[in-house]
Parts: C-alpha cells; sequence; structure tokens
C-alpha cells in the first residue's frame, strides 16, 4: 500500500515556526506540474468553478479516461455513459489518483500521470494517465473522530454559523435500522429542543453542533453513540431498537434560535428570536429604547413597555435603573434585535414581593422578558473626545465610582474606575499643562478600582491594577525582592498601603536595612559551617534561617501598621 508519507515527502509537509511557505501562482490550461515528490503531474486541461476542493473520506462523483503513455484504452466511464462514484482515500481506482482528485475543483478537468507504483496494480511496471472530470463529490465527517458517527452532507447550509449547547434547535429526522425497519420520525414541521438537554440518542446533540443552518446529513450511527448493547424497549410512540443496533439516520437543521449565556453563571439567559442591525451593541453606559412584555415562568404578564399604548422604556444601561438581568442582556443587544431574556431570582427581584402594573411578581421569581431593541445612543469613546473632554469625562465616572464604593456595590463601582481611566490613558495626547493632570485622576483611579478589587476578594486584579504605577510595583519588589514567597493576599496588603512618595521611600530605607542585616548574619553562618564542617549544621542553619525569616516578617508587618495608619486614605478608603 502506498501511504500518504510516500507521496507527499515530510519536510515538504511541515512547516517550520515562524516560516512563511508561499503558495504557487494558480495553475494555467495547457500547464503540467509535479504535485508530489514521487512523480505524480498534473496537466490542467478546463478550469473548475468555486475555491473548494474535495477531502479524503468525501464521496466523488468523476468521469475518468484511463490509458497507458501509448494511448491504449484501459477504462472509460465515458463509454458507458455512467460516471463513478467512490470515497477518496481508499484507494479504490488507483492511490495516486485519490491525491490529485483533491487538487481539483468543480467542474475542473485534468490529465494525471501516475508513476508505475501509484498506478492501478502496484504489480505493474506501467506508468499510466487518467483523464478526470469532477462533477461533484459529498463531504463525509467523521463527527466524533472515532469513527462511531460519520455524517454525509447531502446539501449545505446556508450561513456558516453552528448552533452551540444552549441553542434551541428544530430538526426533522427520519431513523431506520439497517434491514430499512423506521424506528423513530419527527411530526410534519420538526421537532424543537435545546441541545445541551439532548434528544432521542447520545450522538445528536453532537451531529447537531457539526451543522449549519439549513443543513441536510446522512447519518451512519454505531451502537455506542446509539442505543448500545441494552437497545431501548417501545414506549411513547416509538418502536423498540434492538441492543447493537447501527443506525441511519437522515436529518435536517431547519433552523435554530441562538441562546446567550450573558452573565457566564446561566442565571441570565438571552435566547435570539430575531437578529438585529449591523455589528454594533448597545453596551455599557448607553441611552437605550425597548419595548417588552414582562412574564412570570407559568406565562402570567405583569409588565408591558412600548407594547399597545403604553410608552417605550428609555434607560441607561449599568445604572441600576431596572433589575440587573435586563439591563445586563440589553447592553448586548443590536439595534431591532427581539431576544427573550430569562432570568434567575438573583438578577430580578430576589426574596421580595413586587407589586407591578398587572400582576405581582411573588418572591424568589424566575421572570422572563420579551424584549425588543428600537434604539440606542452608545456612549463616546475617549478617542471621539478632546482632552478637556476626557479629564471632565474621567472625573465624572471616578466621582460615580466613589458614589458606588461607598454604597457597598464594589464590581460596578471598578468598572467605573476603570472606565475613567481608559479616558485619561497615557496613550491620550495631552498638553503638558493637562498632562500633571490626567496623571493623577489616572493613578487615583488604578487604586481605587484596586480596592475594589481586595474588597471583592480579586487579589490578582488587585495587583495588576497597583502594579501601573510605578513607584507601588518598585516598592512591592522591595519587599519580596527575587522572590514569589508571598501570597496573592499578602502581596497586595503590601503594596496597597504604599500611598504617597513618603512612604515608598520610608519602606525603601527599611528594607535596605534588613536586606543589609540579614547578608551580614547569612555571610557568618556560612562562613562557620565551612569552618567546623559538623554534621547537623545543616538542620542548624535550617533552623537558624526560618527563625530569623520569621522575625524579618513580624519587623516588616509592625512597619506595615506603622505606614498603614500614617497613609490611611479619606473617604472610607478612596483617594
Amino acid at each position: 500500500m502506498v501511504l500518504l508519507s510516500d507521496i507527499y515527502d515530510a519536510d515538504e509537509l511541515d512547516e517550520e515556526p515562524g516560516e512563511v511557505i508561499e503558495s504557487a501562482p494558480p495553475q494555467k490550461v495547457g500547464e503540467e506540474r509535479h504535485i508530489s515528490n514521487s512523480g505524480l503531474k498534473k496537466k490542467l486541461l478546463k478550469r473548475g468553478h468555486g475555491l473548494e476542493t474535495p477531502d479524503f473520506n468525501d464521496e466523488v462523483t468523476v468521469h475518468y479516461v484511463g490509458t497507458l503513455l501509448d494511448g491504449t484504452k484501459f477504462y472509460s466511464t465515458r463509454d458507458r455513459d455512467h460516471p463513478l462514484t467512490f470515497t477518496l482515500g481508499q484507494a479504490q481506482v488507483a492511490t495516486g489518483l485519490d491525491y490529485g482528485i483533491i487538487t481539483m475543483k468543480k467542474g475542473e478537468v485534468s490529465l494525471f500521470t501516475l508513476p508505475a507504483e501509484l498506478g492501478v496494480s502496484s504489480n505493474s511496471d506501467s506508468v499510466t494517465q487518467f483523464e478526470v472530470e469532477l462533477i461533484s463529490w459529498i463531504k463525509v465527517i467523521d463527527v466524533c473522530k472515532d469513527g462511531g458517527v460519520v455524517k454525509k452532507i447531502l446539501e449545505k447550509g446556508t450561513r456558516n454559523e453552528r448552533p452551540g449547547d444552549l441553542d434551541e434547535v428544530l430538526v426533522n429526522y427520519h431513523v431506520a435500522l439497517v434491514d430499512g425497519n423506521v424506528v423513530a420520525e419527527t411530526p410534519e414541521g420538526g421537532v424543537q429542543f435545546h441541545v445541551k438537554d439532548g434528544h432521542l440518542f447520545p450522538g445528536l446533540p453532537k451531529v447537531i453542533m457539526s451543522m449549519t443552518r439549513g443543513e441536510k446529513a446522512e447519518l451512519l450511527v454505531q451502537p455506542r453513540y446509539a442505543f448500545g448493547e441494552k437497545g431501548r424497549e417501545a414506549s411513547g410512540g416509538l418502536q423498540s431498537i434492538p441492543p447493537n443496533s447501527v443506525l441511519h439516520v437522515n436529518i435536517e437543521l431547519v433552523s435554530f434560535k441562538p441562546v446567550i449565556n450573558v452573565t457566564g453563571n446561566s442565571m441570565v439567559l438571552k435566547k435570539i428570536l430575531k437578529e438585529g442591525e449591523g455589528a454594533f451593541t448597545a453596551n455599557e453606559g448607553a441611552k437605550v429604547t425597548v419595548r417588552y412584555t414582562a412574564m412570570l415562568e407559568d406565562g402570567t404578564v405583569f409588565e408591558k413597555r412600548g407594547i399597545g399604548e403604553t410608552p417605550p422604556l428609555e434607560f441607561i444601561t449599568d445604572e441600576e435603573q431596572v433589575i440587573a438581568g435586563l439591563d445586563r442582556a440589553v447592553a448586548t443587544m443590536k439595534k431591532g434585535e427581539r431576544a427573550i431574556i430569562s432570568i434567575h431570582p438573583d438578577y430580578a427581584f430576589r426574596n421580595v414581593e413586587v407589586r407591578r402594573d398587572f400582576a405581582i411578581v411573588p418572591p424568589g421569581s424566575n421572570v422572563v422578558y420579551d424584549t425588543e431593541m428600537m434604539d440606542f445612543i452608545k456612549e463616546k469613546a475617549p478617542w471621539e473626545l478632546s482632552s478637556n473632554e476626557k479629564i471632565e469625562e474621567a472625573g465624572k465616572k471616578k466621582e460615580e465610582g466613589n458614589f458606588l464604593f461607598k454604597g457597598g456595590k464594589y464590581q460596578r463601582a471598578g468598572r467605573k474606575y476603570e472606565k475613567a481611566a481608559d479616558y485619561v490613558s497615557e496613550d491620550g495626547s495631552f498638553a503638558d499643562d493637562k498632562e500633571k493632570l490626567a496623571k493623577a485622576l489616572r493613578v487615583s483611579c488604578w487604586l481605587n478600582a484596586a480596592a475594589c478589587s481586595l474588597k471583592l476578594n480579586d487579589f490578582p486584579g488587585a495587583i495588576k491594577l497597583c502594579s501601573q504605577h510605578y513607584g507601588l510595583l518598585q516598592a512591592l519588589e522591595l519587599f519580596n525582592p527575587g522572590k514569589e514567597g508571598l501570597s496573592y493576599k499578602r502581596s497586595f496588603q503590601l503594596t496597597f498601603l504604599i500611598r504617597s512618595t513618603r512612604e515608598v521611600k520610608v519602606l525603601q530605607r527599611k528594607c535596605k536595612q534588613l536586606q543589609a542585616e540579614n547578608d551580614k548574619k547569612y555571610a557568618k553562618l556560612y562562613g562557620n559551617m565551612f569552618a567546623h564542617e559538623r554534621k547537623d549544621s545543616s538542620m542548624r542553619l535550617k533552623v537558624e534561617k526560618e527563625e530569623d525569616e520569621r522575625k524579618k516578617e513580624e519587623v516588616m508587618r509592625m512597619e506595615m501598621e506603622k505606614v498603614a495608619d500614617s497613609a490611611a486614605p479619606p473617604d472610607g478608603g478612596l483617594f
């Protein structure tokens, strides 16, 4: 058997990291080229259309005429007026021919010259030629990569998007056993379900997530992805399926509704019923206009806005003007988009009973909003503002953050501070007279955002924010020279207490003094070690070193407390 590695040299297939390999120019009609190092040649006789080419395992349909170099014909599908259909990669006609066909486009006609070892028979010493027309092919995909579910695409979908595990899909299917006995079939109009919930047999969700909207396919499903060794008893109008049955399935993905996990914890889910316009979403801080019908899970309507005679609702996102779940979901919507937003009580009314226009919302209720984004005006980005406007906007965001911080809303406060810092970022091109003010605002916003991270126990985030100020980062390194022994929490506590140049200098002097004393002591200890060479010296040194480290940390702790007392910020922890 001739292998891929025999036809394509390994060096030809591999690419060095960072190496750019230039593709060959398009082949001209009448031009002949070597397409492998094994002697396989291709002469283009007629161009095909499109850009796609078949792959191994695809089922191709071709016309071909096979001849020897002297013109002797040994096979022709044209003489029979019946094209041949076969699977690429299985050498069903000639090994070399398969590798030639994977370079062809639909409708293309090419002449392939195959050396003897790649020809019809491995025992032949004759060079052969095949004039091939690629009529069509069916894409074949090994869905589970182990031959357990093989999908043959009969009709391509209309778009490239594929459903995810949260999405709601509408499918048609027809399931039969090897003997043709139909064991399951969808009703007219198909069946609708969420992919993650599964349906019919275990391998179906994987198949559906490999399909595009409108795609039709034929499946061959092995027992381990179907009903296994136990099979299935007849129930619910479905026929029984014997143990270890292979299934033949014809399936169509009619449509699907994307479901977005807005909060990342499945407590706010947005099912898109109608796609919006363009590529932009409302985002945080946008002024939005929406209409909606709000319901309990049982369908009881408790509020309407923009429906009938009620006016639509206008609000600014991320300002707590509506319940958190609606706020977060609307910020992800495009203009004209319509979606069903399902909201957990933690992002709705929690354990409070709420009276609304049409009904009372009981404590702990899940709620559903059928919402349409009518319009929105996005908050201006920093690059759209002048220097004065950037500083003014940063000041406003910072004050809003202060208000939220004092109210214990640390996550929202942190976002306000970070947004304020973005307005006065270092690449903001401020004039000299404005740069000092912008820098002061920037640093104070970083520190306040770090304070929010500390309140939320996000110590890595706090360190990252503090480290943007060089003085703080330098002081942190002095506390922990060349080591990573401090925990995130302790590292941040050390950093966060350094709040002015004066405190930085105090700590620098203390650290240098401690380091000098430490170096002197260890020089003496190591000198004694080499002088006496006693057996227990390593244990004694280890104990003394641990004791010294403990004393050093105690001194640092006392210094931190002094600095903390002198550097305590006003306004409950804000700058």
